[in-house]
Order: C-alpha cells, then structure tokens, then sequence
C-alpha cells in the first residue's frame, strides 16, 4: 500500500513504468534512472537550461510553421522559462554514465517540460509530438552541449578571466619598480623587477583567453537541423535556421548552424579543439599558482618575495601557520581540468559513422572545466593578487646577491674574466663589486655602472 501511495503509472512504447508520485517527469525517465544507477552524478545544469532554450526556441518556430497550435506553443514556451531559468532542478535525475547520445537525458527534458506545461497551460502536451517536433536526440543533445559551453564561456569564464588578467597587470605596475634576482632552472639568473614577471603572467592569461575566444567559435556551429543522422528527415526546412536565429537573439551568442550535418554529427572535434584551448588555460594558472607558492614560501626558511593575504589558519598542530591556499586550490583545478581533457579527447574518439556515443561524459567534463576555471579565476583576483604585498628589500638584497649580476661584465672585461670574477666571488663570500675592484679590472666608477642591477632589468649594455 505504501508503494501505491508514493508511485503512479506511467506508461511509453516499451509499458507501464513506476514513477514518483511527486517527480515531473515520465516513464523513459524512470527508466533512464532505473538503468543507471552509476555515478550519483548529474549532467551540469547548465546543459539542462540549454535543452530548455532549444525547446522554447523549436516551440515557436514549430507553431510558426503550423506543427503545433499556439495554446501548446504557449504552453511549452512558459514550462521551458521556468527550467531555462533554473527552477526545478531536482526534476532531471538522469546519471551522467547514460546512453552515448544523450537521450535518455533530452526525454527527461522533454517529460518535465511536458508535465508542467500541461499542468499550467490547461492543454494536453506530449513529450515527444510536442515538445520534442523536429528534432532528434542525436541533433539537440550535442547543440546543447555546445549552446552551454557558449553561455557559460561568454558569461562566467571570459569575463573572470578578464578580472584575474586586469588585476595581474595592477600588480605590475606597482611592483615596476622592485627589483629582484631571476631564476632560471630554480637557480639564481640576471636581475628582473617583479613587474616584469607579473606583466608575463598577466599576458599568459590574455593569451590563453585569446585562443579560448577562438575555439569558441568552433564551437558555436552545431548540428541542429540534422535530427537522427545529419539529413534532416522529419525536420521541415528552415527549421533549424530560424530557431538559431531566436537563440542568437534571447542568449545574444554567436551559435550557427553546421556547414556539414554529416560531420557534425558524427564528430564533437569542435569542443575538443575547445578542451584544449581550456588545458592551455591550465599551463598559464599551474605557472601562475606556482611561481606565487615559491616567491612567498617561508617566512623566515623560503625565498619570502612576496606575502600573500592571510585567509585561514595552515595547520592543525603548528601554531600561527599560514598556507598559500589559493594557489594550492589552483594547482588541483589544473588537475582537474587536465583529467576532463583526457575523457573530452578520448571521448571525441567515439564517433561511430553518423553519432558520437560519449556525448554526456563529453559535456560532463567539458562544463566542469569551465565552471571551476571561471571560479578559481575570480577567487585568485579578488582573494589573492589584488592583496599580494611585496617586500621590496629582500627583493633588492637578493638582485644584489645572485652572482649572474656579473654577466653584466661580459662587453667591459669579457666571458672569461667574468666568469673568473663571480667563481672567486662565490669561494669567498665576496660581493662581485669588490672582486672586480680589488683585481683592478674595472674603477669604482666603473663597477657601479656596469653592475647597476635596476638598469640590468631594462636590457642592453649596461653603460
């Protein structure tokens, strides 16, 4: 009796089905659920509202062509804003570790818009005649998954990228004047300013976004239009071409619609290209975390640059112990992001004839990159570069330390003198200057200009 009173009866071409009497969705669902209890994972939620933007977009466009009448246009158009915008959430309990094409997920879409727009709108709406008109599965499933990496690409990453670069050059204004030894090899190099290694970093993350921006454009061609195997059966012309047109102008991005339906169906090389572009991301924050953990390791035992703000205790034993965090949650996106990678590109290999069969695990991967990129982005900016403090002496004591100050030497006394130079520097514990002076081989007046270490930073012969 406790069954009866907390299922109901759902029935699709394959029977009756047992759903929640409280769930909004229907039998291919429940199935769906039944068949892959794998993960616990859910698809982003991002690529949910997608499917529901495709919905509302094909319920206009398919009562403009006359498949469906205005009060089921209506109908649908409403329950599709509520999902697109985030309500119901729990209705779309599909694992991520599902059918290849996405399907089983696209008739859960269909179902809960079906249910709540034939609650609301006072007509009898069906999942796959109404809401599902002139698509496919293998066609919105993947225009989906490229619909929401355009979204949260343009609104969340670009834009946190932005921030995390505006700041990274803030900072190398004001270190512009702080000189400090170079490293090559973690060993100790010519002189630089810290603004010139926060100007690198900076411009690494304007470069990444940069090809980010392009592969977005690869992206943004999708294979609507094409339904079941890029020929477009059952799909009425212009179908796919205007609905785009509605998406372009409710979501204002660039999406399109494939050259070649064929190619675009059976192959996801476009957001491939795109993970790529995001790994490449991932080289510019893993540099960037880890120079920070370096020129602020210490405080008394490590190189001690730079300080990075406080944010919490370090250590469950050593009081008064503070960690690098920030770079240290960086550090382990850039795992994570190189691991979503691996699965985008391995998955991109699964394209069988006229369908990739990896697209959820795909889009799992790829929408998680973005989110956490676009997240540890702000969280870097705002809770870590914007409050580094630089200690500007020990940057200068360390610029006059490092014994590559003598390369400066090379065009007045020549490699090998040089060389000779910071050797009896080094076995004695002598500065450079007062080797080069003590041996006569340049005045005092001369050492001083030669060994100028703020003018070494600007390049040139040092006169």
């Amino acid at each position: 009796m406790a069954e009866e009173k907390s299922t109901r009866v759902e029935k699709d071409t394959m029977g009756e089905v047992l759903v929640p009497t409280s769930a909004l969705w229907g039998a291919q669902t429940q199935r769906a659920v039944d068949n892959f209890p794998i993960s616990g994972r859910r698809l982003p939620l991002s690529l949910i509202k997608a499917l529901a933007w495709i919905k509302w977009a094909a319920a206009k466009v398919n009562c403009e062509l006359g498949l469906i009448d205005a009060e089921i246009r209506d109908a649908i158009v409403a329950a599709c804003e509520e999902v697109a915008l985030g309500k119901h959430p729990q209705e779309f309990p599909v694992d991520v570790f599902q059918t290849g094409s996405g399907t089983s997920t696209n008739m859960n879409v269909n179902e809960v818009i079906a249910h709540i727009a034939t609650a609301k709108g006072g007509v009898t709406v069906l999942p796959n005649d109404h809401v599902n008109a002139s698509q496919s599965s293998n066609d919105v499933f993947p225009t989906a998954l490229h619909l929401a990496i355009l979204i949260e690409s343009t609104e969340r990453l670009m834009p946190a990228l932005a921030n995390l670069e505006a700041s990274l050059d803030a900072k190398a204004v004001d270190f512009s004047e702080v000189v400090k030894a170079g490293r090559t090899h973690l060993m100790d190099a010519t002189p630089i300013t810290l603004g010139q290694e926060f100007s690198g970093y900076a411009a690494a993350i304007a470069n990444a976004s940069r090809r980010i921006a392009f592969a977005i454009e690869e992206v943004a061609e999708v294979p609507l239009g094409g339904t079941a195997v890029g020929t477009g059966l059952n799909a009425p012309p212009g179908f796919a071409s205007r609905l785009l047109v509605l998406l372009r102008e409710r979501l204002g991005v660039p999406v399109r619609e494939a050259a070649n339906h064929f190619e675009a169906h059976g192959a996801r090389d476009g957001v491939v290209f795109f993970s790529a572009a995001l790994r490449n991301l991932a080289m510019a924050y893993h540099k960037l975390a880890n120079d920070l953990r370096w020129m602020s390791s210490g405080p008394r035992c490590g190189l001690g640059e730079i300080h990075l703000p406080d944010l919490q205790p370090g250590s469950s034993i050593m009081p008064g112990k503070v960690n690098p965090v920030i770079p240290e949650a960086m550090t382990q996106v850039v795992a994570r992001v190189i691991g979503n990678d691996a699965t985008v590109a391995f998955g991109g290999s699964a394209g069988n004839f006229e369908l990739n069969v990896m697209q959820p695990v795909i889009a799992d991967a790829v929408l998680d990159s973005i989110e956490i990129m676009a997240a540890i982005a702000s969280q870097m900016a705002s809770k870590c570069v914007d409050g580094i403090v630089a200690d500007v002496d020990r940057c200068r004591n360390y610029a006059y330390s490092t014994p590559s100050i003598g390369t400066s030497l090379n065009p007045y006394i020549g490699y090998e003198k040089a060389a000779h130079v910071i050797k009896v520097a080094l076995a004695t514990g002598r500065d450079i200057r007062s080797v080069v002076v003590d041996e006569a081989l340049l005045t005092e007046e001369e050492a001083d200009r030669a060994l100028d270490v703020m003018a070494m930073t600007r390049g040139g012969i040092v006169k």
